[in-house]
């Protein structure tokens, strides 16, 4: 089976796609510091610990594995840290890319998927934003992500290296078997947030701006199952290793759900109390983001099935009471 380098791949998102890969019939070798991701979550291939940053063990571990295509996941992801602290995440997202980058270009690896995200975009309120939307980062974690994908258009044009680069919203749910799921300190995403609130973790979800102009109040978010965006990922490399074209992909509904939304969906299916706070506005948060993924769904095939409320909750919900916290 053929090797494929999985930065990241200890992981909340990284591990589900390190399944998705095996059961594609792919090997996928983690490389991953550790620094938020898990050991126990590597499950599906070799794991070969180390940091971006170390070109070194890089190019150790590219001899060693002969991967035919890199999924790149690892990186720094929290964007009030990216406000206060932008060197850490130039250094570690835009400087650790680039040395594995370079990594692969050396050792002849030219198929590279990228995971990117929304925040490339920046502030753009209310519309429905599409893969040549304008992009104008405003904190350090989008400006990051940004650099990346123009290094990607650069080593294409010097060496040849392909690459499928994806865009994507808030990532949700878990693995439905329960083998992997999402497990953050601190965590800081709304969904596993809410059930730790539910089962008494924590005192209270905050609820950030009740004052939004939306049926409820409460801003509106693209939720995608983090089984259908691996899947995504795994078309990606198969797109890549079929010989196409590098290409930018969005990964969303195009239909979002408020935060009151959520809250109700999560009420019904565990059939417990939410306990939340009402609090001020956050800085930088726009009223409604969704994405198009008109591109991913005709050219890749693509078909978010599983990003329904009720199928993110139930799966994170059956991950939350797995036991998981006291391993």
């Amino acid at each position: 089976m053929a090797n494929v380098l999985v930065t990241g791949g200890a992981g909340y998102i990284g591990s589900h796609a390190c399944k998705v890969l095996a059961a594609a019939g792919f090997t996928p070798v983690t490389y991953d510091n550790l620094c938020t991701g898990w050991q126990d979550a590597v499950k599906f291939g070799p794991f070969a610990q180390g940091d971006l940053l170390d070109r070194a063990r890089l190019d150790e571990v590219f001899r060693e594995h002969q991967p035919v295509a890199v999924m790149h996941f690892a990186a720094l992801s929290q964007v009030g840290e990216s406000m206060s602290n932008p060197g850490l995440y130039w250094r570690n997202n835009v400087g650790g890319s680039l040395n594995l980058i370079e990594a692969a270009a050396e050792a002849g690896c030219l198929n590279f998927v990228f995971s990117s995200t929304c925040a490339t975009y920046g502030e753009q309120d209310g519309v429905t934003l599409t893969e040549d939307s304008d992009q104008h980062p405003i904190n350090a974690y989008g400006a990051s992500k940004r650099a990346v994908e123009d290094i990607l258009t650069n080593f294409e044009l010097s060496h040849g290296m392909r690459h499928v680069i994806f865009r994507y919203f808030n990532v949700a749910g878990a693995d439905p078997e329960g083998e992997v799921g999402e497990f953050h300190q601190p965590e800081t995403h709304l969904i596993p947030l809410m059930l730790d609130a539910i089962d008494g973790r924590r005192d209270a979800l905050t609820v950030f701006g009740t004052d939004y102009d939306t049926p409820d109040g409460t801003c509106i978010r693209d939720y995608v199952h983090v089984m259908d965006l691996v899947e995504a990922h795994v078309s990606g490399l198969k797109w890549l290793l079929d010989g196409r074209e590098p290409r930018i992909f969005n990964l969303g509904t195009g239909s979002g759900f408020s935060v009151r939304e959520v809250i109700d969906h999560s009420r019904a299916i565990t059939n417990k109390a939410v306990p939340i706070v009402e609090g001020a506005r956050r800085a930088g948060d726009c009223t409604k983001l969704v994405s198009g993924s008109d591109r991913a769904m005709s050219e890749l095939g693509w078909n978010p099935g599983r990003s329904t409320l009720e199928a993110m909750i139930t799966d994170a919900w059956r991950w939350h009471q797995s036991g998981h916290y006291d391993k």
